[in-house]
């Protein structure tokens, strides 16, 4: 979801400001993928590179969730939606973590669309973990190094509670940057990728459609022939 701050210069706000709609947006967008059908809404909302920017912006970047859950919650549980949260959880300030956690639980019965948020992610740190799991395993005897596979580095990365769904089938990047900037490296290995010159707080059902029926006229081939 890239370009908040520079939507809000170019309407001649501050970068809060870009943030605010851009989080408008996520409820806009989320009602409107769950009415499409889709399965799985990942969204990257705050990258473990993201510490480094100015603390008045992290600060509010991490209030954020907090304000999005305490207004949109009604509507998620109307709209039948799951929430899930994936990153380094442990390192949000206590307050944002609490609120992701309280998501989670008051919708997890939800059967809809599941929307997933990546906070606090990266995935190099994500790929790191699950190799120093395995190693662990592999320290204590309990697997050989020859039996790892796919699988077991699939089923130790944080995506792997969406099972069927962990690898997505389309990414969407905003703004017209053309970069993954650390997000689902492993998952997005066979993923169509669309990239949109709007900023994410103009992005709009329209555009939407318009990245969906791209898709649609794709060949996935996975390395092998039509």
């Amino acid at each position: 979801m890239d370009g908040n701050g520079r939507w809000a210069k170019a309407h001649h706000r501050p970068r809060a400001f870009g943030h605010k709609s851009g989080m408008d947006n996520v409820k806009t967008i989320t009602k409107v993928a769950s009415r499409l059908g889709v399965k799985v809404l990942t969204l990257y909302a705050f990258s473990t590179e993201n510490w480094r920017r100015p603390t008045e912006e992290v600060n509010y970047l991490m209030q954020l969730p907090i304000d999005f859950f305490n207004t949109f919650l009604p509507e998620l549980m109307a709209e039948n939606v799951q929430v899930k949260v994936m990153g380094f959880l442990d390192q949000l300030p206590e307050k944002t973590r609490q609120v992701t956690y309280d998501a989670m639980a008051q919708t997890a019965n939800n059967t809809g669309m599941i929307l997933n948020f990546a906070l606090n992610y990266g995935s190099r740190a994500e790929i790191t973990s699950a190799v120093q799991q395995l190693g662990q395993a592999v320290a204590a005897g309990q697997i050989q190094p020859e039996e790892i596979n796919e699988q077991m580095i699939g089923q130790q990365l944080m995506t792997a509670s969406l099972g069927q769904f962990a690898d997505p089938d389309l990414l969407i990047r905003t703004s017209g940057e053309l970069r993954l900037s650390n997000f689902l490296l492993w998952q997005l290995a066979y993923s169509e990728l669309y990239f949109a010159d709007v900023h994410w707080p103009d992005f709009s059902q329209q555009d939407l459609e318009q990245a969906f029926a791209a898709y649609q006229k794709r060949q996935r081939r996975y390395g092998g022939l039509a």
